[in-house]
């Protein structure tokens, strides 16, 4: 069994988050708004990841980095990942306005939910913006569709064809 290991973080400052829209390229999340990061490489912690995708993508080096959950995505169609969820708020640096995976902005906090997105995100973004840690979560997705979502084990959302 094959497991894609990747991070992703949600930088905030000022009352608003850093967010990335997709570039639409074809790919997994073409179009769709996230926060920031990638998969780990060869000899990486999830950690070393997180600041690594975050210098890489915004240009900012964040100086309070905190693990928040792991998500684990199951898919009929992508690769099954397993995502480590952090966020920040003490950033250092200039942002990057030359972003390869999409275009950066940052969006008012109460505006994040509202966004284009993988409809899962919300199940890990609503807990993450209202201040929730250990967010444990399982989402099943056939295609496009979220059909199945897990929290500490207990399903909150069944559907069928």
């Amino acid at each position: 069994m094959n497991m894609k290991l990747t991070t992703l973080c949600y930088l905030r400052q000022d009352g608003k988050y850093l967010m990335i829209k997709k570039n639409d390229d074809g790919g997994q999340s073409a179009g769709k708004y996230l926060g920031v990061g990638g998969k780990l490489e060869a000899g990486e912690s999830p950690d070393e990841c997180a600041k690594r995708e975050i210098k890489e993508e915004t240009g900012f080096e964040a100086l309070d980095l905190k693990i928040r959950g792991i998500i684990t995505f199951i898919s009929d169609v992508w690769e099954d990942e397993i995502m480590f969820l952090y966020s920040a708020e003490q950033l250092k640096g200039e942002l990057n306005s030359d972003c390869d995976e999409g275009r950066l902005s940052w969006v008012e906090e109460d505006k994040v939910l509202d966004l284009p997105a993988w409809e899962g995100d919300k199940y890990f973004l609503k807990p993450l913006l209202d201040g929730e840690d250990d967010i444990q979560l399982k989402l099943v997705y056939k295609g496009d569709r979220l059909m199945e979502v897990y929290r500490d084990g207990a399903m909150l959302l069944c559907r069928f064809e």
